[in-house]
C-alpha cells in the first residue's frame, strides 16, 4: 500500500516507521477472520484493513473525525491480525502512531476526557486502587451488577520465601494486581523458590501500559522510564538474572520498552537491556520439574498479549500437563476475551460479548477451573464465568492450589 504522508509528519521517526509498515499490506482481508471487533460488529472499518484505511488517510493529511476516532477506539489492540497477517504487517505499532495523530487532532467529549484520565489516574496508583476496591467490598451488594460482578473476595497471598538462593529475579508489583489477585506473585515466588530461584519483588508501580494505551503516550512513557529506574540499580550491578512479569499484557510492554523508547538518548540503551532480559514467568519454568500428580482438568485462556504479542504458545499448557492438569480443548482460542486493559470499562458492550463468546468456549469442556496468565483477562473472566479462574501459576504452586 502506498502513502502519500503529509508533511506534518512525512520526515519524522513514525512518519518512516509507518509508511514502511503501510507498504507492508497489500489489504488481503485475512484480518477479519481473527478481529474480535469485526466478529461482533461486520463493520470493515472495525476491522484491521478498515483501520489501516482510516489511518493512512489521516497521517496523508485527511480531514479527521470523531467517527475515525471511535473506529480507532474500538480496537482492543490484541494483535490476532499480526498473527494472522502473511504480510507481516506490524498493526500494533501502526495503531500506536494512528491514535496519537488522531489523538492530537481531535477533541473528545468532557465526559469521555475526565473518564480516560480517572483511569489513568486512579488505576496507576496501588494503595489508593486498593482503597477504593476494599470500598466497593463494603458496598458490593449496593452497586449495580455489571460493577459488583468486578469485585473479587479478599484474598490471601500466603507465605513468600525468604532471598536465600544465588540466583534471583526479579518481578513487577504492578499497579492492580498486588490488590486484586496478591497470590499471584507469592504463588511465583514459591514455585521458584523450590526450582532454586529467589524472586525479588520491585516495589515500583505502572509497567506503562495503561497510560500509552489510553493515548496518553507521553504519560506512559513517563512511566516507563520510572519503571527502568526502579530496576537499573539491581541490573546494572548484576544481581537479577531475568525480569519476570506474572502479568502477560505488562510483559508484553516492558518487552517492547527498546522500542517505545527508541527515540529517547537518554534512556535507550537502559530500555533495550530491560527488554532483553525481561521474560514470561512461562519461559523461566522448567516443566519437567514437576512430579506430576492427577489434579483435574483445566481450561487455559492464552491472554492475547501472551500468544499474539509476545509469540508465546503452548508452554503454559504443557507446564500444567507436567504438573498433572489435563488441559480441555478450546475453540476459538485465537480471540480475545474482551479485557484488553481498559477496553471493558470503555467498551462495555462490545467487550462482554466477547467474553460471552469467549467463556462459552472455555466452559464447553467442564473443566473443573479456568486458567489464564494476566491479570486483566482473569478479574474479566471472573466476572461472569460459572467456574472458578486462577493465574495458571497458582494451580501449579502446591500451597495455592485446589
Amino acid at each position: 500500500m502506498q502513502a502519500e504522508l503529509a508533511d506534518f509528519i512525512r520526515d519524522t521517526p513514525e512518519g518512516r516507521e509507518a509508511e514502511a509498515i503501510l507498504r507492508k499490506c497489500v489489504h488481503c482481508g485475512f484480518c477479519t477472520a481473527t478481529c474480535p471487533s469485526y466478529q461482533v460488529l461486520g463493520d470493515d472499518l472495525d476491522s484491521p484493513r478498515g483501520r489501516i484505511y482510516l489511518m493512512k488517510r489521516a497521517l496523508e493529511g485527511a480531514p479527521i473525525t470523531a467517527r475515525t476516532r471511535s473506529h480507532l477506539d474500538r480496537c482492543l489492540t490484541c494483535r490476532a491480525c499480526e498473527t494472522t497477517c502473511p504480510s507481516g504487517v506490524r498493526y500494533g505499532a501502526l495503531v500506536d502512531i494512528g491514535r496519537a495523530v488522531v489523538e492530537s487532532r481531535t477533541e473528545r467529549p468532557l465526559t469521555e476526557r475526565l473518564k480516560r484520565k480517572l483511569l489513568g489516574f486512579g488505576l496507576r496508583r496501588t494503595q489508593l486502587f486498593a482503597f477504593f476496591l476494599g470500598l466497593g467490598r463494603i458496598l458490593r451488594p449496593l452497586l449495580p451488577t455489571p460493577l459488583a460482578q468486578k469485585i473479587p473476595p479478599r484474598q490471601s497471598a500466603g507465605p513468600w520465601p525468604a532471598p536465600r538462593h544465588a540466583r534471583k529475579m526479579l518481578v513487577l508489583r504492578g499497579c492492580v494486581q498486588p490488590a486484586l489477585a496478591p497470590a499471584i506473585n507469592a504463588a511465583a515466588a514459591r514455585v521458584l523458590d523450590g526450582m532454586g530461584i529467589s524472586l525479588v519483588e520491585s516495589a515500583s508501580g505502572c509497567c506503562g501500559a495503561l497510560r500509552f494505551h489510553l493515548n496518553e503516550q507521553d504519560g506512559g512513557r513517563d512511566d516507563m522510564r520510572a519503571q527502568i529506574d526502579a530496576w537499573w540499580p539491581m541490573v546494572e550491578r548484576g544481581e537479577v538474572e531475568a525480569i519476570v512479569m506474572t502479568a502477560s499484557g505488562c510483559g508484553v510492554t516492558v518487552k517492547e520498552y527498546a522500542h517505545y523508547l527508541a527515540a529517547d538518548d537518554r534512556y535507550r540503551e537502559k530500555a533495550a537491556r530491560i527488554s532483553a532480559i525481561t521474560r514470561d514467568l512461562c519461559e523461566v519454568i522448567d516443566p519437567a520439574g514437576f512430579s506430576p500428580t492427577r489434579r483435574g482438568k483445566v481450561a487455559f485462556q492464552s491472554p492475547c498479549t501472551l500468544q499474539h504479542g509476545q509469540k508465546i504458545r503452548g508452554r503454559v499448557e504443557e507446564i500444567l500437563k507436567h504438573a498433572g492438569y489435563e488441559i480441555a480443548a478450546v475453540e476459538e482460542g485465537h480471540l480475545c476475551c474482551g479485557s484488553a486493559g481498559t477496553y471493558s470499562l470503555l467498551q462495555p458492550e462490545i467487550s462482554r460479548e466477547l467474553r460471552g463468546r469467549k467463556l462459552r468456549a472455555l466452559q464447553a469442556g467442564a473443566p473443573d477451573a479456568i486458567a489464564t496468565a494476566n491479570i486483566g483477562c482473569l478479574s474479566h473472566l471472573q466476572a461472569g464465568a460459572a467456574r472458578p479462574v486462577r493465574h495458571w501459576i497458582e494451580l501449579v504452586d502446591v500451597e495455592s492450589a485446589p
